[in-house]
């Protein structure tokens, strides 16, 4: 039986049924996969007998634009928009963003929420209100554009200050308020401007200014700091804190405050990289580095390396000496190595300031409980308490006299605020365990969110430096710096780095670790920093990739790590000299050359090498047995082969033309053990094929045997966080060790850390596993650049 498209139980009446019109409906069927997803996305939704045409407008989107990554959370995202808990665009593209970078892993919903915006209702008059200052800003602008003027710009700095208002609202308003400024369209409204058609310049004036005018880079190019305002800059607004009693706070400093600042720091740039010292840094940490001790250098000013030590069940010694080591190992300098815990008086003393005015309070819910009051945006019953009392109370949690979990000290924000992150956040708490770096002094310790902007104030930072992922907390940072009433920071928030085939995450780098899918934190294949500088790679190459990649505030896609290997290979092919090595020897019994007859050949360190330079080249030995690649010769030749094969003729880099005359094979007749052939002493024959080789050094003697270890991509997609089972993503082929490798007698002394290209293989660098009886090499990166080649 034929069914009818349009019967019952069809795509296309499913679809009419979720609100879609017909056309897009139709469109929609003509792509199998956007249908299959919308199919599945309905299913799970439980919308099969349909919907409100705004909810289904959202299924749409949810099926064309979901995170493949994260198709475990769809469910839970489904939810909400068949609820109305996410009912606009902007709150679903804000879950893609979470959800995506969240991936397969666990989550908080209260996080999701405050991502998302759930709850959050902007009123008509707060939405009102805004745009009437957007318009107020940009007046002289519009007044001379008229009905010229981007509304869509206009649109996206309300969005950008209001981003859970209805955008029909806002629309509204908007052309509402251009009406009321600039009233009835005119005709000269109507009209299109002119356009003035340019007079093309002869070919010769062309060829001239682009002789005279090469294009060059822009100035953002070759200096990214451009972007950040000088110290003296920072009495301006540049974060407004809106209220929910309709108030509005815009963050700035007074002209006592900066000047105070200024007079202490110089009027120079001070910033800092602070790390928490709970793990090895990786990559993603290199960015932060070159973003605040870059700019700090840029500036001729002071970058402090500052321990975020406010957690001392999560922090070892082991990292705190780790993240000194790599810092310097990255080329930065700080001006002054400082941890959060050497302030705990202050931060202490400034909590107790904080509770006289009337901005915090001592408080007795658990973390239960205010993760649900929170939620439902309700007070704790302890907000309203005395002052004094929450005073006498913070001095007994400090002295140990309540017990760890029976007290946290809040600040007093908003509970009803639109940020999430102003519900009377915590900032201290009690733990009885001992701290790496300042004993067992305090057994209470403030919170990342309490501490940090404290610190950053008392150490007069200018440039208060961090990932995306922080912007939320710009509101409360800046109401803590307020209630207190000292120096705000500039705060400047970047994309993020994240690399194809690797995991970026702690607790995944620590399962790779500890479950042993990996040798340790400086495993070769790991993206930790000591990991990198293990596999070779230099941190003059990581800084060049950090900067070629920016510090714009575009939320960054995965970054290929074909773009690091372009820079490791730029600086290599400079700096490393090259040798030969033989990763799979095959031996090479060349006939008419004298058994026991040792020649002493010349081979070049760099391909530009000048005869006149001895330095430049190298001794390497040529005897009647020689070994090549196995992989360099075939049985059967072909056109498009240029190795070695029976009755073929190849050149032996820096020596001679050699032809295969026989070959021998096992008792399998298929495994090659030897070659016989002659050499070309005329070196008349020319070959196409040149092979890298090693010889033996003397009768009997086999060449130096050293262990080469190739390392590949850890995994083999270039996002497998998307993957339920990411560790089946892993690459096999990550790790191939060939222990029994031959190289040139020129590399018995080569030191730990040395760097070479082993010719027609790649780069590599001798391993601290070396010992004086076997040198061990691991691959920095092969030759081979699709990055360069097209991939910039």
């Amino acid at each position: 039986m034929v069914v009818n498209e349009e019967s019952s139980g069809t795509p296309l009446e499913l679809f009419l049924k979720i609100g879609l019109d017909e056309r897009t409906a139709r469109n929609t069927i003509a792509n199998n996969k956007v249908t299959n997803n919308l199919t599945s996305v309905i299913n799970e939704a439980g919308v099969t007998e349909g919907c409100s045409r705004t909810i289904g407008n959202l299924l749409y989107t949810v099926a064309t634009k979901y995170p493949a990554n994260a198709l475990i959370h769809r469910p839970t995202l489904l939810g909400y928009v068949v609820s109305s808990k996410v009912k606009t665009p902007a709150q679903l593209e804000a879950a893609f963003s979470f959800l995506s970078k969240t991936a397969s892993e666990s989550f908080e919903l209260n996080e999701f929420e405050e991502a998302c915006g759930v709850g959050i209702e902007v009123s008509v008059e707060v939405t009102e209100r805004t745009v009437n200052e957007i318009f107020e800003q940009n007046k002289e602008s519009i007044l001379e554009l008229r009905y010229r003027t981007n509304v869509g710009d206009l649109f996206g700095h309300v969005r950008k200050r209001l981003p859970w208002a209805d955008p029909k609202i806002v629309k509204q308003l908007i052309d509402a308020k251009l009406f009321e400024l600039l009233g009835e369209r005119t005709a000269a409204d109507n009209e299109k401007p002119s356009k003035q058609k340019k007079e093309k310049p002869s070919k010769v004036e062309d060829k001239k200014v682009a002789d005279d005018n090469p294009v060059l880079p822009s100035e953002e190019d070759l200096n990214p700091f451009l972007i950040f305002p000088n110290p003296e800059e920072n009495f301006k607004v540049h974060t407004e804190i809106f209220f929910s009693d309709k108030s509005v706070l815009r963050c700035c400093n007074t002209k006592e405050m900066l000047d105070k600042h200024l007079k202490a720091t110089g009027g120079k740039v001070f910033t800092r990289f602070p790390p928490e010292p709970n793990g090895y840094l990786h990559i993603g940490h290199a960015k932060a580095m070159f973003v605040s001790f870059g700019l700090a250098k840029e500036r001729d000013g002071c970058c402090y390396l500052r321990y975020d030590d406010t957690n001392p069940e999560a922090e070892k010694k082991e990292y705190i000496d780790h993240i000194e080591e790599i810092v310097q190992w990255m080329g930065w300098k700080p001006f002054k190595i400082t941890y959060t815990s050497d302030y705990f008086q202050d931060l202490y003393d400034l909590a107790v300031e904080l509770i006289r005015r009337g901005h915090a309070y001592v408080d007795h819910q658990t973390p239960e409980e205010i993760k649900e009051y929170r939620e439902k945006k309700m007070n704790s019953p302890w907000r309203d308490r005395p002052i004094a009392e929450s005073l006498k109370l913070f001095d007994e949690m400090r002295r140990g006299m309540i017990e760890e979990g029976k007290a946290t000290l809040r600040m007093k924000q908003d509970m009803q605020s639109d940020n999430f992150n102003m519900y009377d956040l915590i900032a201290y708490r009690i733990k009885f365990t001992p701290h790496p770096h300042s004993g067992d002094k305090w057994c209470v310790y403030p919170s990342y969110d309490y501490a940090h902007c404290i610190v950053d104030s008392l150490e007069n930072i200018t440039h208060s430096l961090c990932t995306l992922e922080f912007e939320t907390r710009r509101a409360s940072y800046y109401w803590l710096l307020h209630a207190l009433g000292i120096y705000q920071p500039y705060v400047w928030e970047y994309s993020r780095l994240n690399v194809t085939n690797t995991v970026m995450s702690k607790r995944k780098l620590n399962l790779l670790v500890t479950k042993k899918y990996v040798d340790g934190w400086d495993d070769p294949r790991l993206m930790t920093l000591a990991g990198l500088r293990r596999r070779g790679v230099t941190s003059t190459a990581i800084n060049a990739f950090i900067r070629g990649i920016g510090i714009t505030r575009s939320d960054g896609s995965l970054i290929r790590l074909d773009r690091l290997e372009y820079h490791i290979r730029e600086e290599f092919n400079k700096t490393a000299s090259r040798t030969m090595v033989v990763l799979h020897p095959l031996k090479v019994v060349i006939t008419n050359l004298e058994s026991g007859s040792i020649m002493e050949l010349e081979a070049k360190k760099w391909p530009d090498a000048q005869n006149d330079d001895a330095s430049a080249f190298y001794k390497v030995p040529f005897s009647n047995v020689v070994y090549i690649e196995h992989s360099d010769f075939r049985m059967k030749d072909s056109k498009d082969y240029y190795g070695l094969a029976p009755g073929k003729s190849v050149l032996l880099r820096y020596a001679f033309p050699i032809k295969c005359t026989e070959v021998f094979l096992a008792n399998d007749n298929e495994t090659i053990i030897e070659i016989q052939a002659e050499y070309d002493a005329s070196k008349k024959t020319k070959p196409k094929g040149v092979l890298h080789w090693v010889a033996e050094p003397s009768p009997g003697v086999d060449p130096l045997k050293v262990e080469v270890r190739l390392f590949d991509k850890l995994f083999n997609s270039e996002n497998p966080v998307e993957f339920d089972d990411w560790l089946a993503d892993l690459n096999p082929q990550s790790k191939v060790v060939r222990s029994s490798a031959y190289a040139v007698p020129s590399l018995e002394k080569a030191a730990v850390g040395e760097k070479f290209q082993f010719e027609r293989l790649g780069y590599f660098v001798v391993d601290k596993d070396s010992t004086p009886d076997k040198l061990v090499f691991n691959r920095t990166v092969t030759l081979r650049d699709s990055y360069g080649k097209g991939g910039k």
